[in-house]
């Protein structure tokens, strides 16, 4: 069978449907998607529409695109496909995440960004047939089905290192265990003996005896921000990657579409932050007027990038040869000393952590023994993480070659034969 593409018209192939309004008041507890063009806003008990579905940002983020596996409730804020006309769902997708840079362009809002089916249903195309839609969605979704499965691994991974440590170092488990008569569950005898059968009092409350608490700063042998050149980087398009306040997450979480770069030779001049492997990076200022949100992040491995340095809006921490960089990232994103950071923020115009409030934090050291033993468990779990983010990087960037070249008709797939059949 030949391949053959016809001229049409985007609403002759996908009819956009403005979203339905919902506010908060009219939400019911439940497990149903409420995509705004920001994405998954909330849940409801009740759909809209059938899924699977694609959803694109009308208002506010416009040229946001989402495809929804599940039924769903598009917000007003978006607009979504009502009828496929038997095309391929996922294909559909795909077309509008290649259209997407067009469509962000034709906003027709003027303090608030807005989109108009209208202006969007009459754009002329070249539109493949329904085989061959299957074979290019086969392509694209199994890519993005590895990059999904890689994801959700990484939440599994990171939840298991969290409570690892939460268990050890926050509620105490194996020395609870102990006080009580009890082996450690799941412990070996080594290393349950390096924990002890008692508490202590310390500032931080009861803590096993023996165990010591400082001030952060006492265990640091780095702390420090990057740095800019005069006039910002905005209009940078190359060179090396500048991290900024705005990318630091937590673990394995990086996006690439908000990369900007250093002029290598400014790069080279920085007296101050340039990335190591196992650097701990924290949220130092740039939010919202009066609010602070901290976060961090714990990079290495090539992740986010083999060579990258932060900005003035970061602080690159390291420890003590001692104490794991790991504990540091676990210590520092745990519930406490997350509330502990928020209530030491400070800055109106713009609110954060100095560098005093940072090493005044206060942080649990345990010995040695139980810190070898941990690093063994959380080191493996972090090296996962970051090897399977820097997969998902890669396979990212197939899929993101691939798209416009398939989707544009550039590349044709006229022989190849999908077993996937398609969802109409």
């Amino acid at each position: 069978m030949a391949s053959k593409w016809i001229d049409t018209t985007i609403g002759e192939q996908a009819t956009l449907q403005r979203g339905i309004d919902i506010t908060k008041a009219e939400q019911r507890s439940g497990r149903v998607p409420v995509i705004s063009s920001g994405g998954v806003s909330s849940y409801h008990d009740t759909p809209a529409a059938s899924g699977p579905g694609v959803v694109l940002g009308r208002k506010g983020v416009v040229g946001s695109v989402y495809f929804v596996a599940s039924d769903y409730w598009p917000h007003d804020t978006t607009l979504w496909v009502k009828d496929f006309h038997g095309n391929d769902r996922r294909f559909v997708y795909y077309f509008f995440k290649w259209m997407a840079p067009r469509i962000a362009t034709m906003n027709v809002g003027s303090a608030n960004p807005t989109l108009n089916r209208n202006h969007v249903h009459p754009i002329k195309i070249r539109w493949p047939p329904i085989f061959e839609q299957r074979a290019i969605t086969r392509i694209l979704g199994a890519l993005d089905d590895k990059i999904e499965l890689l994801r959700r691994m990484n939440e599994t991974l990171e939840a298991m290192a969290r409570a690892l440590f939460k268990s050890w170092f926050v509620d105490f488990d194996p020395v609870r265990a102990k006080t009580e008569g009890h082996k450690p569950s799941g412990m070996d005898n080594t290393t349950s003996a390096f924990f002890p059968d008692s508490f202590e009092d310390s500032e931080l409350g009861k803590i096993p005896k023996g165990w010591r608490v400082a001030k952060l700063g006492k265990v640091l042998t780095t702390i420090e921000t990057g740095g800019r050149p005069k006039g910002g980087v905005r209009d940078i398009t190359k060179g090396v990657p500048s991290v900024g306040a705005e990318s630091i997450v937590g673990i394995g979480y990086f996006d690439y579409g908000k990369t900007k770069f250093v002029p290598r030779d400014f790069f080279a001049a920085m007296t101050k932050g340039h990335i190591t492997d196992g650097d701990v990076l924290l949220y130092k200022d740039g939010g919202r007027p009066g609010e602070f949100e901290p976060h961090v992040t714990l990079v290495g491995d090539g992740f986010p990038f083999d060579e990258f340095c932060i900005n003035e809006h970061v602080y690159r921490l390291r420890t003590e040869p001692t104490l794991p960089q790991s504990f540091l990232y676990w210590w520092l994103s745990s519930d406490a000393v997350m509330e502990e950071m928020r209530n030491r923020g400070t800055g109106v115009a713009v609110p954060g952590l100095n560098s005093t409030a940072v090493r005044e934090l206060p942080i649990l050291l345990p010995p040695e023994t139980v810190l070898k033993s941990y690093t063994n468990r959380a080191s493996q779990i972090v090296r996962h993480i970051l090897t399977n983010c820097n997969q998902s990087r890669t396979l990212t960037a197939i899929r993101d070659a691939l798209l416009p070249k398939l989707i544009s008709g550039e590349l044709h797939l006229s022989g190849f034969k999908p077993e996937r059949e398609a969802i109409a």
